[in-house]
């Protein structure tokens, strides 16, 4: 079922919420939770999509809330509030109202969502793009228990990591780290399976994807090692590389679903490791509502302290450092050396060993003729 309401208020849709309810049957509140989608008209339909999926684990009512641009000063100057709400089958499993502000009630979108939530329920905020740097602070983030963003939607996801950091607050969390529970998963159980002490880590994947930079950082802070950031391909985190003192250990997925572990001194083996959709990750996030502190602990180990894969080999001897001028200049006379003495040995082999040849030309006359060029 379906209601359509038009210049309306907060009031007027917790009626037709009411009514919708009564028609089709089910007049208590079976819902658990409130979440409230903060989005834009093009990525409404797929957040709201995700949500309804979502639902039949968790029954909530879905609030979304899209802020309409205003086209003129007066549209600007002038507010209204269109709302569609959706019961029953149009709804899954829980109750939905798509809040479409117009003017100024856009910068009060907190006053209107307010008398929507339900009582006594916890409240999940979730931003699926252009989410606030400071997500508790937000007029809508101050409401929720559990604030959701996504780093992975954002033009530069490494610099939001480090402002995520600066501004944590416990409840924050984010999809581009519900990305990578499978793989913590995995990582955790090849390493109970063998005795040895980790030396360095490499995680490989796309350039601009922030889940490979937490996964790295989570590493970091967990074993306490370096950890190398390298680039692929894709798709997402393409593979981990630990290097341990009973020899490497490699967790390897090169499309996207079917990984490869291998552990020295074991058969290599295939894993399910499959990318999933935003449905599934919504869905793990509503799980828990308490602090993430796993999260927090690898969020604030710094993006900045990870080191590239070069760098890192480099610190263990695995290759050589950038030369210094030093080892340049040393590097330079050692080859003019060279040059030299191969110099005098082709000229002692034209001279012969006859007596009453020309005197012969001796290293330093040669080193000084080499110089005179």
């Amino acid at each position: 079922m379906k209601i359509d309401l038009t210049d309306t208020t907060a009031g007027e849709i917790n009626k037709a919420l009411i009514e919708g309810r009564r028609a089709i049957g089910t007049p208590a509140v079976g819902m658990v939770l409130t979440l409230v989608i903060v989005t834009d008209e093009e990525n409404a339909y797929d957040a709201l999509r995700a949500a309804s999926d979502a639902s039949r684990e968790h029954p909530s009512r879905t609030l979304v809330v899209i802020r309409r641009v205003s086209r003129t000063p007066r549209d600007r100057t002038s507010s209204r509030l269109d709302a569609e709400v959706r019961v029953g089958a149009e709804a899954g499993t829980g109750e939905t109202v798509v809040l479409r502000m117009y003017g100024e009630v856009s910068d009060h979108a907190d006053s209107v969502v307010l008398p929507l939530l339900l009582p006594d329920a916890p409240v999940v905020v979730w931003w699926p793009v252009n989410s606030p740097l400071d997500p508790a602070k937000d007029p809508l983030g101050a409401l929720a228990q559990r604030r959701v963003t996504d780093t992975y939607a954002a033009e530069q996801p490494v610099r939001d990591l480090a402002a995520r950091a600066e501004t944590y607050a416990p409840g924050d969390t984010d999809l581009a780290w519900t990305r990578i529970t499978p793989w913590r998963s995995m990582l955790a159980a090849a390493l109970d399976q063998v005795d040895c002490e980790v030396r360095s880590v490499e995680v490989e994947g796309e350039e601009f994807n922030p889940s490979c930079e937490l996964l790295a950082m989570w590493l970091a802070d967990r074993l306490g090692v370096p950890v190398a950031r390298s680039l692929s391909s894709g798709p997402g985190l393409t593979a981990v590389r630990m290097e341990t003192s009973c020899g490497p250990v490699v967790l390897d997925r090169a499309d996207g679903s079917l990984a490869n572990l291998s552990v020295k001194g074991q058969p290599a083996r295939a894993v399910a490791l499959q990318r999933r959709d935003t449905a599934e990750l919504i869905a793990e996030e509503l799980r828990r509502l308490d602090p993430d502190d796993t999260y927090a602990a690898a969020l604030r180990y710094g993006v900045e302290r990870l080191t590239t894969a070069a760098d890192a080999a480099a610190a263990l001897g695995g290759t050589a450092v950038e030369p210094t001028k030093e080892a340049t200049a040393e590097a330079a006379e050692e080859a003019a050396a060279d040059e030299v003495a191969a110099e005098v040995a082709a000229a002692e082999s034209e001279a012969g060993t006859e007596e009453g040849a020309a005197e012969r030309p001796t290293p330093n006359s040669l080193a000084r003729k080499a110089a005179s060029k």
